[in-house]
């Protein structure tokens, strides 16, 4: 039997069983939030991953125009927009759980005539935190590593947040997308069944897509 397995630091400790039996069980992988239609549009939160009677709710969508992120599983990072705003993340662990399901996202901050960055998502472990100054975007938060599926894989990733310089700033480990940059690069999607958040757009256009989910069952056979 394969001994090396370690679970998520989200799991339970002590670790709660879940009781099952022969019979067929609800699965649904939650799908990653779509981007928004454009300049100024809020991002789309993902929907909700289920096994049974465990639900693990999507992520936030990103502030759009001058707005707030989205609560969810973990918060959607704030927009920038807005000379001399400073429009905060959304909150996460939404609804409440323990463990908690993830963390919350980062303020996107405007200073006029000095520097603007969009806020980071949240993560499965780890808050994006926001930066004082800069114009390079935040880092989204950091996912969950487990070996579930037999190997060390990180998921949950928080997507980063846009940049007003040449690039945004990167997604959390876990599979969250690069924020996009006013003279540089596109926001990149969140990684596919890996539940990575997309990054963040600038005023060249829309944000990018958060990354499908995964149901991943583990038992012992004999």
């Amino acid at each position: 039997m394969d001994t090396s397995y370690t679970a998520s630091p989200l799991g339970a400790s002590p670790a709660v069983a879940l009781p099952v039996s022969v019979q067929s069980y609800p699965v649904t992988v939650g799908g990653g939030g779509a981007a928004g239609s454009g300049f100024n549009s809020l991002g789309n939160s993902g929907s909700d991953s289920v096994f049974s009677s465990i639900t693990s709710a999507g992520g936030g969508g990103g502030g759009g125009g001058p707005g707030t992120g989205v609560n969810g599983g973990s918060g959607g990072g704030g927009s920038s927009t807005g000379s001399g705003s400073r429009n905060a993340g959304g909150a996460g662990n939404t609804p409440p759980q323990s463990p908690p399901q993830g963390n919350g996202g980062a303020s996107g901050i405007h200073q006029a005539g000095a520097f603007a960055h969009g806020g980071g998502g949240g993560g499965a472990t780890g808050a994006s935190s926001p930066l004082p100054t800069g114009n390079t975007g935040t880092t989204g938060g950091a996912g969950a590593t487990s070996e579930i599926s037999g190997s060390p894989v990180a998921r949950g990733g928080g997507g980063g947040g846009a940049g007003f310089g040449s690039s945004g700033d990167n997604g959390g480990p876990g599979g969250g997308g690069k924020g996009a940059g006013c003279q540089g690069n596109s926001p990149d999607d969140g990684t596919d069944a890996l539940g990575g958040g997309g990054g963040g757009a600038t005023n060249q256009g829309g944000g990018s897509s958060g990354g499908d989910g995964v149901v991943i069952i583990r038992y012992q056979f004999q």
